[in-house]
């Protein structure tokens, strides 16, 4: 995903508008908002509906207005190449990528620290916020034995 983020800023970066603020503080904005959205991407694709306009709307402050629907383009071809790669990729491939994070937080509102089941969202202390979960019939087995001795 590194060649992604840096392809949106080497193209853009020649463009960025000079204002009072430092360049350099403006360039590296520019390279932590593209390096976030790719991160992102990457980690939390579900929940990230429209990676285009949130990176054009972090980007967009430090360009004139004349050079807005350049900035918009790279972001869109750039975005739209990293979903298709992450299409074609093994998710066996992406998993080294990533380090995996429940997708939960706990009770004082941080994220949770463990790692979530193979396949899973979640783990398994939050394994019941998963959406779509998917329940084995030796686990209905077990249900209704329990049952019946109860």
């Amino acid at each position: 995903m590194y060649q992604f983020s840096r392809s949106i800023y080497r193209e853009l970066a020649p463009r960025i508008a000079e204002t009072s603020r430092a360049g350099c503080t403006s360039k590296q904005q520019i390279l932590d908002a593209c390096e976030g959205t790719m991160r992102r991407l990457l980690t939390d694709r579900r929940y990230f509906a429209r990676p285009t306009k949130s990176l054009f709307s972090e980007l967009r402050g430090h360009f004139p207005i004349s050079e807005q629907l350049f900035v918009f383009q790279v972001v869109d071809r750039n975005v739209k190449l990293a979903l298709r790669y992450l299409d074609e990729v093994p998710a066996e491939e992406l998993a080294g990528l990533v380090e995996r994070e429940c997708k939960a937080h706990t009770r004082r509102g941080t994220p949770c620290q463990r790692e979530p089941l193979p396949g899973r969202d979640y783990c398994p202390s939050h394994k019941h916020l998963e959406e779509d979960v998917v329940i084995d019939e030796a686990e209905l087995v077990r249900e209704e034995d329990l049952q019946l001795i109860a």
